[in-house]
């Protein structure tokens, strides 16, 4: 095994342990070990990529014993110094860790991060740039990703981006068997800027902002309230859950390793993604390994440049969706399109022996082999919790049924329920039953009020919204057009969005 030599550059220095300027001097910042080793085996799910694979494949191994210098802390304060940033870039021990981890340890995966950042930073930064957001937010997607639109983390966060289902569906992607639009690059980054703008609006700083990316708005905000009201990343650190104390260090890390790489003596991989690529809307079905047998192309190529599509089919025929190809392709597609839409359409178009990349590995719905399907049909006031206590299922089992991803049921709507056969007589009594009863059946109370309706007009210039069981203000806000999260609760005088009850009245401006 090959050892490699570290060089010690060496400066004198009375600058060592640095900490943020605005820091009180008596707090520690003590290094977090759990989070480095956290973010350094996030990286390596990058290296196995098709295109990145293919380059390492492709590069000759370097048999020269590499030469990995280190530098004191006043090198690296000089050198975040001279980054043009709006977004500010301190220094101290945690931050030195994680730079350590993409240039010492990891140096492999930031290899193929730099590889990568030709084919998506200019997308990403014309996308930003619509948005008023700064340039610099683009290295979040090298701490959220590592530039992988696959990846997908422990929690079932996915894409580039990594949203969560119901964030990405806020933020208007779609998300089902089919079509997963976190994992395409330009959509997602799209509903990414989107979040950040709300952010934003809600904190009014950018590391607060990068902060409640990661844990969320609710957390950043009882963070501050704990502090005194304190508006400083470094001030709330300790009030911050344990993986966003080591956001903004990564974040920090990144934009410094990806500046300053040469300095490290690393070079970027030769990811040869087709820099110049081309959109065309595809209004029929199509199996990518259609398009991929008929013209030539590498299946996993088609899926790497289109990979939202979970099970290789793009579903034109419900509503145009884009294909992504090379541009020197492109017009080879146009004049086969017939050709690769008749090539083996019965077998691969046939959806259902299409095998499906699953969106989530964990809380996996249960088994309905064998049990009995029943059918409840939602009355005023009903909400999917009550139906499931009432059934005896999991909340999660009764979204997966009926394919619901928010609160969002309507009185009328039928609501699929799987019950075991033994007991299908006493739950198919459920659906006649007074709410009372069932709120009985169950051994739960029965509330004093009634259901309100969730919304009635004013003056005209207002609708009040009435909070149920299980709302959320983004869930919320997503009823009603043209109106955004921040604007709801600075009318409110909301400071934590998460601390909504039920009940509450929500005054939202109507939009002309």
């Amino acid at each position: 095994m090959i050892k490699r030599i570290k060089i010690f550059v060496f400066l004198t220095v009375s600058t060592i342990g640095v900490i943020h300027a605005s820091m009180n001097d008596t707090l520690i910042i003590r290094p977090d070990s759990a989070g480095i080793e956290r973010a350094a085996s996030e990286l390596d799910s990058l290296l196995n990529t098709w295109y990145v694979k293919l380059a390492i494949i492709n590069v000759p191994s370097d048999t020269t014993l590499p030469v990995i210098p280190e530098f004191p802390d006043s090198v690296y304060i000089k050198r975040l110094g001279k980054i043009n940033s709006i977004i500010n870039l301190p220094y101290n021990s945690i931050i030195r860790n994680h730079i350590h981890v993409y240039t010492d340890r990891k140096r492999e995966s930031l290899r193929a991060i730099l590889g990568l950042m030709d084919y998506y930073f200019p997308m990403i930064e014309d996308i930003f740039e619509s948005y008023g957001l700064p340039a610099e937010l683009k290295y979040m997607a090298v701490i959220e990703s590592a530039l992988n639109p696959n990846a997908v983390s422990r929690s079932g966060a996915t894409g580039m981006w990594q949203f969560l289902s119901s964030t990405g569906r806020l933020y208007g992607l779609a998300i089902n068997s089919l079509v997963d639009e976190r994992r395409d690059p330009v959509k997602s980054t799209h509903a990414a800027a989107r979040y950040l703008k709300d952010m934003y609006d809600i904190f009014g700083d950018w590391a607060l902002v990068i902060a409640a990316y990661n844990c969320g708005p609710g957390n950043v905000t009882k963070a501050i309230a704990r502090s005194g009201n304190r508006k400083d990343y470094w001030e709330i650190y300790y009030r911050l859950p344990r993986e966003t104390r080591g956001y903004i260090p990564q974040f920090v890390a990144a934009t410094y390793a990806i500046n300053f790489y040469r300095e490290h003596n690393i070079s970027p991989l030769p990811v040869n993604v087709p820099l110049a690529t081309d959109t065309i809307m595809v209004s029929k079905d199509i199996h990518l390994l259609q398009i991929s047998e008929v013209m030539g192309i590498p299946v996993e190529e088609l899926r790497y440049l289109n990979p939202q599509y979970r099970a290789g089919i793009i579903p034109g025929s419900s509503k145009p969706f884009p294909l992504k190809l090379p541009v020197s392709r492109l017009s080879d597609f146009i004049r086969l399109a017939d050709s690769i839409r008749n090539y083996k359409a019965n077998y691969y178009l046939n959806r259902s022996v299409t095998t499906v990349e699953p969106l989530r590995s964990f809380n996996a719905p249960s088994n309905i082999a064998g049990k009995t399907k029943l059918y409840y049909t939602v009355k005023d006031g009903d909400n999917l919790g009550y139906i499931a206590e009432w059934y005896r299922v999991r909340l999660s089992d009764l979204r997966y049924w009926n394919d619901i991803y928010t609160n969002t049921i309507r009185v009328g709507q039928k609501i699929a329920v799987f019950v075991d056969p033994g007991k299908a007589d006493y739950f198919s009594k459920v659906n006649s039953m007074s709410f009372a009863e069932k709120q009985a059946m169950a051994g739960k109370p029965v509330p004093v009020t009634k259901s309100q309706p969730a919304a009635t007009d004013t003056d005209g210039e207002y609708v009040i919204y009435t909070v149920r069981r299980g709302d959320t203000i983004w869930d919320i806000v997503k009823q009603f057009s043209g109106i955004t999260v921040s604007e709801v609760l600075s009318l409110n005088n909301i400071s934590d969005p998460s601390r909504i009850y039920e009940g509450q009245k929500l005054k939202i401006r109507k939009k002309t």
